[in-house]
């Protein structure tokens, strides 16, 4: 008991930074979303043209996952994320200069694909932080803390982008947010450490850590890593993890839609002014942030209950997935309040059952997290490609949206089936070693 009381507490200021940074990930990627209806208008770009920017980013961020996870593994999660704060804050400045250019389309979709390139890491690099800082039992709370950082970024930020763009133009919104990322890039790199090397923790709570199930000495040994092709396919390709990866591609299909249309849908379909918009916009985002806190608790909570791992993963994540289904009901209603519950109601459920990651951090294999966080991530982000242009060719050929709402609320049916029929029991998954792979 003594030494459970003088056990340091380090690991929550990782968690505040991972939340920061999350938040201004998500930012950097909803700015567009924001501008796009003053932009779109004053650069003459059509929704086709839009759909194929919004879904620029997802091209190369989607691209470069392996990558990214490759370097995660040879260089460690707080060089290569701090690096990559920096980075994609900066492009996010310059997307604010795209009117200076001949072809603004064509500045624009190279900046987001720059963007999403330098993005590939990050969330690979939180799955890995949550297993190198927090044992098991802790662990689906700080998913959810990290996953609802997105909500914060729509409910929050969101809003201070269209008070931006009202009294200042769109240009100010890239100019803003792009600064505070660096400003947090910065702070990161002083004072984001690996456990075996952060000065202020001390034994006991490595001691904790290690016997939780975390990995705080993960990072001693990655630069002599080494992966066969036959060990990354045993790792990527199986039964559980096919299933996993397409009930996050669902997953991400809906967070796409209030990443990237959301705006545009309250702004032209409901006749919203835009800061009503922002004021708006910010509801769902709320309810979903209150939904993933709330579902990784519960998770976690099904744990320490003795339940088996697979029941204390799949039951959040199946009942959100069903419950999200609901976001249909907005194309047979009129009425701002009942069209606001349903998207409410919806993103709640897509954030009490958005546990993909922490099922990652459960199954993967200590020895390439960040390999295996880029193929989960890279197979979750096909949606951030598609998404945006399915909308976007739908509002072309429709003029409505109602095709495009009922295309979001079927992703939380077909990842319902997935994770009922095809995942399985959730087990870790063990490497053969290299001579017998």
């Amino acid at each position: 008991m003594d030494n459970f009381k003088a056990k340091t507490n380090v690991r929550y200021s990782i968690l505040i930074f991972l939340f920061l940074a999350t938040v201004f990930n998500y930012a950097d990627r909803a700015t567009l979303s924001v501008v796009a209806p003053f932009m779109s208008k004053e650069l003459a770009f059509d929704p086709e043209m839009m759909g194929l920017a919004f879904s620029s980013f997802g091209i190369s961020y989607v691209i470069m996952q392996i990558p990214g996870g490759w370097l995660l593994d040879r260089y460690g999660s707080r060089l290569v994320y701090g690096v990559a704060l920096i980075g994609w804050s900066l492009v996010t400045m310059l997307q604010g200069t795209i009117y200076l250019f001949a072809t603004p389309l064509m500045a624009l979709v190279t900046l987001r694909l720059l963007m999403g390139a330098i993005e590939a890491p990050a969330f690979p690099a939180n799955s890995r932080l949550s297993v190198q800082w927090f044992p098991n039992k802790e662990r689906g709370f700080v998913t959810s803390v990290y996953q609802a950082a997105q909500y914060i970024s729509l409910g929050i930020v969101t809003p201070l982008m269209t008070i931006i763009l009202h009294n200042l133009s769109w240009h100010y919104v890239f100019y803003y947010i792009g600064g505070i990322g660096i400003i947090l890039g910065i702070f990161w790199l002083g004072f984001v450490q690996d456990p075996f090397k952060h000065k202020k923790i001390n034994q006991q709570e490595l001691d904790y850590i290690k016997q939780g199930g975390g990995e705080p000495e993960l990072g001693k040994q990655e630069k002599k890593q080494k992966i066969s092709l036959a060990q990354l396919k045993q790792v990527c390709v199986n039964r559980m993890m096919i299933g996993v990866y397409i009930g996050q591609f669902c997953v991400t299909s809906i967070t796409w839609f209030f990443l990237t249309w959301f705006p545009t849908y309250l702004y032209q379909a409901k006749g919203m002014s835009i800061l009503k918009v922002g004021l708006i916009a910010s509801i769902p985002a709320i309810a979903g942030f209150a939904g993933g806190l709330i579902g990784g608790m519960f998770s976690d909570y099904l744990l320490r209950k003795g339940h088996s791992l697979t029941y204390a993963r799949k039951v959040p994540i199946i009942c959100g997935m069903l419950l999200s289904c609901v976001i249909v009901s907005a194309n047979y209603t009129e009425s701002e309040v009942i069209v606001v519950a349903a998207m409410s109601i919806a993103f709640f459920a897509k954030g009490f059952g958005n546990l993909g990651w922490c099922v990652l951090s459960d199954t993967s294999p200590k020895e390439v997290l960040g390999v295996a966080g880029g193929v989960f991530n890279m197979c979750g982000n096909l949606a951030s490609i598609i998404t945006p242009l399915v909308i976007g060719y739908i509002l072309t050929t429709t003029n409505s949206f109602d095709y495009a709402i009922l295309y979001v609320g079927s992703m939380g049916l077909i990842g319902l089936i997935s994770y009922v029929f095809i995942v399985g029991p959730l087990d870790r998954i063990k490497l053969q070693p290299l001579a017998a792979a």
